[in-house]
């Protein structure tokens, strides 16, 4: 490829790049491929079902819209009847501004107006999409940039991209192995408040001590504590380290 051809490709690039951020979605469709790209971190192409249970409507709404979304111009997701849905090029970085916003808002008001990480989750909800660009510039600049959430959720890039994490759920360590907490879920403020009692918070080091094969409970040591703290697979599941020895 020519010198020039690169920078042709280089500028068509940027350019529907620079038309993506431009192109202002209703709240509701940016939900819906906000919802779309969490199902399928862990799933292949996400389902009528899945996607109607986590946005708490029917299934016929959500197959209505999702035949919308596929005839946008450009397309937003690729639907396939009974194969599910996943999102196009466009509709992921669309679905990863949002998701910038949303996380960048949350470490805003947990470090600067000091709300607890139980607090955050839905007040970034509702102003994740009202945001502007130039807002979201700020908040980062003020922040220093962060490229990680209260919750421990990587912030994507100005640009976009995400890195790649080597995490897995607390609940799939099932012998004596120390690890750091690096994400916890964020979805239940509950959990939260409860997660913030007993230590259980990002970047803490903890100690497996032992596995119940029977009703799959944790004995942990967490550090500077100093009893143990026995949990079940209800919160295991929701929470995600790196295993460090």
């Amino acid at each position: 490829m020519e010198n020039s051809d690169r920078d042709l490709l280089k500028k068509t690039s940027q350019q529907a790049y620079e038309n993506v951020m431009t192109d202002k979605l209703t709240q509701t469709i940016e939900d819906y491929l906000k919802v779309i790209y969490e199902i399928t971190l862990t799933s292949e192409r996400a389902n009528t079902n899945q996607i109607a249970e986590a946005m708490n409507i029917t299934p016929a709404s959500v197959t209505g819209m999702i035949k919308r979304l596929s005839k946008n111009d450009p397309p937003l997701v690729d639907y396939q009847s009974h194969h599910g849905v996943i999102l196009t090029d466009t509709g992921l970085l669309k679905a990863l501004e949002v998701i910038r916003h949303h996380r960048l808002i949350e470490m805003f008001l947990h470090q600067i107006l000091d709300y607890k990480w139980d607090e955050v989750h839905a007040e970034a909800d509702i102003l994740e999409h009202s945001i502007s660009e130039e807002l979201e510039e700020r908040i980062a600049i003020v922040l220093g940039d962060p490229t990680h959430d209260p919750h421990g959720d990587p912030i994507p890039t100005r640009d976009l991209k995400l890195p790649s994490t080597r995490w897995i759920q607390l609940s799939t360590v099932t012998s004596e192995q120390k690890a750091i907490i690096q994400r916890v879920n964020d979805s239940s403020p509950e959990l939260l408040r409860y997660l913030s009692q007993i230590g259980l918070t990002p970047n803490t080091e903890i100690t497996v001590l032992r596995y119940s094969p029977f009703d799959k409970n944790l004995e942990i040591q967490v550090s500077e504590r100093e009893k143990s703290i026995v949990i079940g697979p209800d919160i295991s599941r929701q929470i995600y380290v790196r295993i460090i020895s």
